[in-house]
């Protein structure tokens, strides 16, 4: 394989992941070969059928139509139907992004719901259900008239979604077609129909029944070594030495496959296996470290979860990835008994950047407060830490370190105490944690002292602890009650932070 470096991949600060050139080139090389696989399928049918297997040129909307309808005609046989799929789904990769939301925007406006046909199906059970249950031919006609109303509810688009199912790739093409719907804004509610039916349909088809797990490792193919580079979401992996580092005797890498997708990782968890909890993510992937022996290892830390597939956003695997892997390496690895994450805390430099200077003053005291404003240029408060923490070097400055752990570790124990309106943490990661069953074990300080860990948490860490014997009982307590589980660490921190008005919080958390 080589040295090579390839970059990865996503902005991180954006719910829409922008392409870079790893997983662009990446999808540009998997769309080529999909194309040629369908012209090839498209004119072999036709030739068998004996038609024309010329596709379309996918510009004009009536010929879009046309070719859609025609993919909705059951004439022919299962050749027939096969042919006009491919032709219709080569006609999509072949179009421009105004090609493929003119496409995507006919497909979920000429293709919905028939409105009459479902009322008249509610008339016909009406009429079935006021004659009566007496003989048993009206009963037919009522549970008839039942089906023809399930019926009248799928949209013809849902039957010609379902064709691309029967393709060499056609999951794959589905799932890439929604993540290019969900890239559209100020789309029309019909579009988000057409969102909706294919998420229920992937869902269906990715339900975690149908998944392998299965450990990746340096003698993988170097196809799949390199879709991980480019979906890397958390930690980019900066080069293939990188990347080797993190498949180390001392290191595990886990991913779910779909059968219908056996070379496309649908989410992946990375894991080091370490003495006691990490804390720092910099020394954690230390090249140049000494491995540790996997033997003497007693405790497994999740440093990375990826879900890799845009158009599968809403159908989470997380949950079922780090159970798996908890239960799997429990098994293999006895003496391993801390399972573990070292987590970002994405949210928690922009919900400090909202906060006035005194909401932030009790955090830090009047002697504190002394040494920020001097460090500052300001009396602001606000305004004395923006300026303390823009200096890209600060995190190397021990008076700077100083005057700022404390006084930070306690917002960020305010961070995690602040709700959503629903309820919910602010954090999505905590959110992600706390709702599959684990608990809040430490904040750790300077976790992360890259660009990227000082500008989205002020290098703060986190650590949420997997106990397999408090999983389920941690996730319905958070599930229905809204409690969030914290080691004793993690509520010391916390009661610390509150204020007279701050007990309510806290008591709805069980910390009082």
């Amino acid at each position: 394989m080589g040295a090579k470096s390839v970059l990865a991949k996503s902005d991180p600060d954006s719910h829409v992941e922008t392409m870079e050139p790893a997983e662009s080139s990446l999808i540009g090389r998997t769309l080529s070969n999909l194309t040629g696989v369908w012209r090839e399928i498209a004119q072999s049918a036709a030739r068998t059928i004996g038609r024309n297997g010329q596709v379309p040129a996918g510009h004009d909307p009536a010929a879009l139509k046309a070719q859609m309808s025609e993919c909705l005609d059951a004439r022919g046989g299962e050749v027939s139907a096969r042919m006009r799929a491919a032709a219709l789904g080569q006609t999509y990769l072949a179009l421009d992004l105004a090609g493929r939301r003119r496409f995507l925007e006919i497909m979920a406006e000429d293709f919905a719901i028939d409105e009459a046909g479902v009322v008249a199906a509610i008339e016909a059970l009406g009429e079935a259900q006021s004659a009566g249950r007496g003989p048993a031919t009206d009963e037919r006609v009522r549970l008839r008239a039942l089906e023809d109303l399930h019926e009248a509810t799928r949209p013809p688009r849902l039957r010609l979604l379902t064709q691309f199912n029967a393709l060499p790739e056609g999951v794959k093409f589905l799932v890439d077609m929604r993540a290019d719907l969900l890239t559209l804004t100020e789309r029309a509610p019909t579009l988000d129909g057409l969102d909706n039916d294919l998420r229920d349909l992937l869902t269906s088809w990715f339900d975690t029944g149908f998944l392998d797990l299965r450990q990746v490792t340096w003698d993988s193919p170097a196809s799949l070594l390199e879709k991980l580079i480019a979906y890397e979401a958390v930690h980019e992996i900066r080069s293939w030495d990188d990347l080797r580092n993190r498949l180390d005797s001392d290191r595990r890498l886990f991913a779910l496959f779909h059968p219908r997708m056996p070379d496309e990782p649908l989410a992946f968890v990375e894991v080091a296996l370490v003495k006691g909890i990490a804390r720092n993510v910099q020394a954690l992937l230390d090249e140049h470290a000494p491995p540790v022996d996997p033997k003497t290892a007693d405790t497994a830390i999740f440093y990375s979860i990826s879900n890799t597939q845009k158009g599968l956003r809403a159908i989470s695997f997380g949950e079922f990835l780090i159970k798996r892997v908890v239960t799997r390496l429990g098994g293999e690895m006895p003496r391993v008994k801390t399972f573990a994450t070292l987590s970002p805390v994405p949210g928690f430099r922009a919900w400090l950047d909202a906060r006035a200077s005194e909401d932030l003053d009790p955090a830090f005291g009047e002697s504190a407060l002394g040494g920020l404003r001097a460090l500052g240029g300001s009396d602001d408060t606000m305004v004395a830490l923006d300026a303390v923490l823009a200096r890209p070097d600060w995190p190397a400055d021990p008076v700077v370190c100083k005057a700022l752990e404390e006084p930070l570790l306690r917002l960020c124990a305010q961070y995690f105490l602040h709700r959503r309106d629903d309820g919910q943490p602010v954090d999505p990661v905590a959110r992600f944690h706390l709702k599959n069953g684990a608990q809040l074990e430490r904040i750790n300080w300077l976790g992360d002292t890259s660009a990227h860990g000082l500008k989205q948490s002020a290098g703060l860490m986190v650590n949420y602890r997997y106990s397999a014997d408090k999983i389920e009982a941690n996730h319905e307590a958070y599930m229905n009650d809204g409690q969030i589980a914290m080691s004793a660490e993690a509520k010391a921190l916390c009661k610390s932070t509150a204020e007279p008005n701050g007990l309510a919080p806290l008591r709805r958390l069980g910390l009082r």
